[in-house]
């Protein structure tokens, strides 16, 4: 199966594989909401004469984070040869990796950069240069995330296995009671796991996290390797030429330990916290007692909306309520969407979760990590918070 094909990310989960136990969830109840916030954003692209895809400023700003990614590696490997030269490139490169994620990869895989799909497949090929795999990501991430958001045993994105527990749903390890102290180093090993083993395991395996997917053929598993070789071509190969093996592998350490840490925190802000909810299947039906659209807006958390800066950086991930409901809208359009959503929300009297600042994200992940290490994690299926603090 080709992942060229358009993520509609709606309801329908019909191109997913079922589970080990032969298995799909399905989302019940009335989706006339998510009908109307199409047509409202259809509407309102419309209006404006405003196209979804294929905008001149995103054309732009990929080419200023290519450039200062091929600009930051080149002096970094070629030009430094002090310690004090080399730590900020190595900030700048790390930084520059999470930006191609965030920006130039996120919006090809999920069909939104453009209306041409070599386009798309192009840019999200982007995140094989940088080390990962776009075709475990389309699964991992486009599928089974965006499908089941927060659902544990069906989101791979929150099972960090023994690791941590970031649902109320996994089992609870003894060494949890201090996991809001020890996953913040670790997050930063996120992307040096993609390099060198989570790629590859699921290679071998055949699942993503607890969940089967289609090994790649043909020209997605050329695209695999080649990706691969590139990288580590790039990571190892020409930096051995020039520097001593312990330089390269600590200077690979810190930029992927960079790139990682703001990977793993800008998406545990908007699903791991405490606003979030984290919905339980019905055993018998395997049914998810919401509409698709609903669950989305239960389960996502917006942060910093008004931070143009970090929304530049982050790639609009910072409206993550948005994303989630269209997908295949370029992330720079996030703004202009936002607005239609939230009118819509109060209209129909459904919760917009957000935070209004970085650090109070920050802050509440903090607050669940202790919570769910905790013997009893005092949290609920529901949103655990009062709406009241969602907006601090």
């Amino acid at each position: 199966m080709s992942l060229d094909s358009s993520h509609r990310g709606d309801s329908s989960a019909d191109s997913l594989p079922a589970d080990a136990h032969g298995e799909r969830l399905k989302f019940s109840g009335d989706n006339s909401f998510h009908r109307e916030l199409r047509r409202r954003v259809d509407a309102e692209f419309k209006r404006s004469g405003t196209r979804q895809r294929d905008s001149a400023q995103m054309y732009l700003k990929t080419a200023v984070i290519l450039a200062t990614f091929a600009l930051a590696y080149v002096a970094l490997v070629f030009f430094a040869v002090t310690w004090w030269q080399a730590l900020p490139l190595a900030l700048v490169l790390g930084t520059a990796m999470a930006g191609i994620g965030f920006n130039i990869m996120h919006d090809g895989g999920h069909q939104a950069y453009s209306e041409r799909r070599w386009v798309n497949r192009l840019m999200a090929l982007a995140l094989d240069l940088v080390g990962g795999s776009s075709y475990i990501w389309q699964w991992k991430h486009a599928r089974f995330h965006h499908t089941w958001v927060n659902v544990a045993g069906h989101d791979s994105d929150i099972d960090l296995g023994v690791l941590g527990r970031l649902s109320p749903q996994q089992p609870r390890r003894p060494w949890h009671r201090w996991q809001h102290i020890y996953l913040w180093p670790l997050y930063g090993v996120t992307a040096i796991r993609w390099h060198l083993f989570g790629d590859f395991r699921d290679m071998i395996t055949g699942t993503v996290g607890e969940r089967p997917f289609n090994r790649p053929k043909g020209w997605d598993l050329a695209g695999l390797v080649i990706g691969k070789l590139v990288f580590f071509t790039l990571a190892f190969g020409l930096p051995l030429i020039f520097h001593p093996i312990g330089t390269v592998l600590l200077f690979y350490a810190l930029v992927s330990g960079i790139a990682g840490i703001l990977l793993a925190l800008v998406f545990q802000m908007a699903h791991v916290v405490e606003e979030a909810a984290f919905p339980v299947p019905d055993e018998t039906t395997q049914q998810i007692d919401t509409p698709w659209a609903i669950h989305q807006l239960e389960t996502t958390v917006d942060f910093a909306r008004g931070n143009r800066v970090l929304s530049w950086l982050v790639g609009g991930l910072n409206f993550q309520v948005e994303h989630h409901l269209f997908p295949r809208i370029s992330h720079v359009h996030y703004p202009l969407v936002a607005r239609v959503v939230e009118d819509a929300c109060r209209e129909y009297g459904v919760t917009y979760r957000e935070h209004r600042t970085f650090s109070a994200g920050i802050a509440s992940h903090y607050r669940l990590l202790r919570r769910l290490g905790k013997p009893v994690a005092a949290i609920s299926n529901a949103p655990a918070v009062a709406d009241a603090r969602a907006a601090a």
